[in-house]
């Protein structure tokens, strides 16, 4: 048997190894787009929803007497074998590229009819028997089904990124209740506001982690509807009647995710509304996560000048000049890896905005995008919980320290003293260094010590009471 094999399209005809399973048009984006050097091989889930894709409009154009039971079966065994991980390395097409996807949806077609063809006994590129376009791609077009199968790898992407927030809320959660005694002084605009708890602190960050899961979830129904059936730009043209309706119902059933049939297929197949939503919303999650690294370097700063109330676990050395610097490096690789996910927005944004008339072509970039912001920041969140906030320790005594000699205590003598009386207070302390103790018992005698004792306890400082009197 010969090395290669002569494959052909309406531009002419190309030689193709016989150790490969894509075709000539894969081919031809193999050497047309060299823009990531990130292959489609690299988004298993994508690989996968492609198989979804292909059996699900297989299993409908049989049963509506398109495609006979033979050809179903090897198509449905190729889509299996995608399905099941196999001939990942098949995938060689960069995740941007001209075309709308095209390359993406015929480097399966060709992947499943070589495959199927082998099952079938023939030889691979012996199209007479099963052929990408006439039987893989049967009642399809690239412009439904590579954004299907976008969105069944996506709400999976989605489905890891949100167990990755899950875990993270849980960390803070385990770190509130580690740290719920702990003394420390609020801040506002950086400045001394009034005392907390480095517990309640932590709890704030799990809450805010929860609400982005909420949000989450509920932008990834929005990538639910599928417009499987559209083929060219929504007319149904070449779909047989009853086909939009049973591949969508295979879809849902062997993918596991609840797919619906969009309503407009027209509207649903130039509409990108959903992406830019969803990359909105992981955006605002990334944003928190990244004001939060921001929040633990400032905690952790120092540690001898700065504000050192928690330390952070020592990762690695911090300077190739300063011996013993010591750096936040894991919250800075956070940040970094927040600001990519920004800017992947920006990119979706113009995307989304830059489709005309019935297709929107820029959809590889919106999936790129997508894709790498997903999967690079699930692992900044991991690399967050495991390497620093499972690892935080409280400095109790500075804490506690900062607390007391700071002068926004004096908040809690407005009650007693009033605003202009504790605003005098405050000044004076500012301008002489002296402790608000001091100006208040030792210097004014504007109360007992048993009664800045209460007001100073730790318990009220924690939970505090309307102390009037």
């Amino acid at each position: 048997m010969s090395s290669t094999r002569i494959e052909h399209d309406f531009l002419g005809e190309k030689e193709i190894s016989n150790s490969v399973y894509y075709g000539v048009q894969t081919l031809r984006a193999l050497e047309n787009f060299s823009i990531t050097g990130i292959p489609i091989s690299k988004e298993p889930l994508f690989i996968q929803a492609f198989g979804f894709v292909k059996k699900a409009a297989a299993l409908a154009n049989r049963d509506c007497g398109v495609l006979d039971a033979k050809v179903t079966e090897a198509i449905v065994y190729a889509s299996d074998k995608l399905i099941g991980g196999e001939y990942g390395d098949q995938f060689v097409s960069d995740l941007i590229q001209g075309g709308a996807g095209t390359s993406c949806n015929m480097n399966a077609n060709e992947v499943i009819a070589n495959i199927g063809l082998e099952y079938l006994g023939y030889q691979k590129g012996d199209y007479d028997h099963l052929h990408p376009n006439n039987h893989v791609n049967c009642s399809q077009s690239t412009n439904d089904a590579y954004p299907t199968a976008f969105r069944i790898a996506l709400y999976k992407k989605i489905d890891i990124y949100v167990k990755s927030l899950e875990a993270l809320q849980i960390s803070f959660s385990r770190k509130a209740n580690e740290f719920k005694n702990v003394l420390k002084m609020g801040r506002t605009q950086l400045q001394d506001a009034v005392p907390m708890t480095l517990g309640s602190e932590f709890h704030g960050w799990a809450t805010t982690i929860g609400e982005d899961i909420q949000r989450m979830r509920e932008s990834q129904k929005l990538i639910c509807e599928c417009n499987m059936g559209a083929t060219a730009i929504g007319t149904r043209i070449n779909a047989p009647d009853g086909y939009p309706e049973l591949c969508t119902k295979y879809l849902a059933d062997i993918s596991g995710i609840p797919i619906t049939l969009a309503e407009d297929l027209i509207e649903a197949t130039s509409d990108t509304g959903a992406y830019v939503q969803i990359s909105g919303t992981l955006k605002r999650s990334v944003i928190k996560i990244s004001k939060i690294c921001n929040d633990l370097r400032l905690l952790s700063s120092g540690p001898r000048t700065g504000i050192n109330e928690i330390n952070l676990p020592k990762m690695q050395p911090g300077s190739s000049i300063m011996p013993g610097k010591v750096n936040p490096v894991i919250p800075e690789v956070v940040n970094q890896t927040a600001y990519y996910v920004i800017g992947a927005d920006v990119t979706i944004t113009l995307a989304a905005e830059g489709g005309q008339l019935q297709l929107n072509v820029m959809e590889p970039v919106i999936a790129f995008s997508l894709f790498t912001s997903l999967e690079y920041m699930t692992n900044a969140i991991h690399t967050l919980i495991s390497k620093c906030i499972n690892g935080i320790t409280a400095n109790e005594d500075v804490c506690k320290n900062l607390v007391m000699n700071s002068i926004g205590i004096v908040t809690s003598l407005n009650p007693i003293l009033g605003y202009e009386e504790s605003a005098s207070i405050a000044k004076e302390a500012l301008s002489t260094g002296k402790s608000v103790h001091e100006i208040v018992i030792k210097d004014r005698k504007l109360i007992t010590q048993e009664k800045w004792d209460e007001i100073y306890s730790i318990e009220n400082m924690i939970h505090p009471k309307f102390i009037k009197e």
